[in-house]
């Protein structure tokens, strides 16, 4: 199969095109012909090998967290919830770059629903889900959400408003108007932020959600009180440093996969949309994580094996 590989750390000109054998799956396993793969800001975080501490790699590696494909190959006992042929999207174990995939948690993919639909959700739904989850939000509270125009992001503003709170999202001013039709009120990142806020939400905010990582766990801080227990980073690697929790994954799988069929839902129902930029074919990854390097892409990009 093709694939795309890398052997050492480094940008993205350790990646190639490559042909290998594909993955057998062993008892219990479910290989998956992959259709499209959608890429994360971690891909290239776990490419400089900056999250080793978290996201341990063995080379060879294949990146890429999540799919949406078509059920390929069953091993033994792994024929009573799926069967070959079957559409589904979720994440991977053996990395998503690649023509075959061993599947990890994933659930079936709706017919009315696109693969490159399908591609953008189990990776910004499950952190969004995770995230908020874990600051508690509830119904009539106000959330300061950084990055609200990334493709975590955006599922975060959907799932809160949906809660029922009130989203402010920090963004650039291009960003704004998108926003505004997720439901979120936007405000400009960068000095005077703390004032911009406050003059939104004068009583300060219940809860933090840092999908940015641009040092804005201190203003954040303030603006939640003086207090860390409502402030979340899955971006910041220093948040330690302030006394923050950075979220890492660590959700049960059946959690998981009831979070990819009801955000399959959502999506089907028009309620839940991560726009795709950009769709590339698989032998310009190295271009696509490029791309996705810069921090300024407004949904999702998605590889078309």
């Amino acid at each position: 199969m093709r694939a795309i590989i890398y052997n050492e750390f480094g940008g993205t000109e350790v990646l190639g095109l490559a042909e290998t054998d594909k993955p057998e799956p062993g008892p219990g396993d479910v290989r998956v012909k992959v259709v499209t793969v959608g890429v994360n800001p971690l891909d290239h975080k776990r490419r400089y090998g900056w999250v080793e501490h978290f996201y341990p790699t063995t080379f060879p590696a294949v990146p890429g967290l999540e799919f949406a494909g078509v059920v390929d190959a069953l091993g033994e006992g792994a024929g009573d919830e799926f069967a070959v042929g079957d559409e589904v999207f979720g994440w991977t174990r053996s990395g998503a770059y690649a023509e075959f995939a061993l599947a990890g948690d994933i659930a079936r993919k709706p017919a009315a629903l696109s693969f490159e639909a399908a591609a953008t959700l189990p990776v910004a739904g499950e952190t969004a889900q995770r995230v908020l989850g874990q600051l508690g939000l509830k119904e009539g509270e106000t959330l300061l959400l950084h990055g609200a125009a990334g493709a975590v992001g955006q599922v975060a503003v959907q799932l809160a408003v949906a809660l029922g709170a009130t989203v402010i999202g920090t963004a650039s001013p291009v960003n704004h108007d998108f926003l505004r039709t997720l439901g979120a009120t936007p405000v400009a990142y960068g000095a005077g932020l703390a004032e911009r806020v406050r003059a939104l939400a004068p009583q300060g905010v219940d809860a933090v959600f840092d999908a940015a990582g641009q040092d804005v766990l201190p203003v954040s801080i303030a603006l939640c009180g003086g207090t860390t227990d409502r402030v979340v980073t899955i971006a910041d690697h220093g948040a330690a440093e302030h006394g923050v929790l950075f979220s890492a994954g660590g959700t049960p799988s059946e959690q998981i996969r009831a979070g990819l069929a009801e955000h399959a839902r959502l999506a089907v129902e028009g309620r839940l949309v991560v726009p795709v930029v950009k769709t590339f074919p698989l032998a310009e990854a190295a271009g696509a994580q490029e791309l996705s390097e810069t921090g300024h892409v407004r949904g999702k990009l998605v590889l078309r094996v």
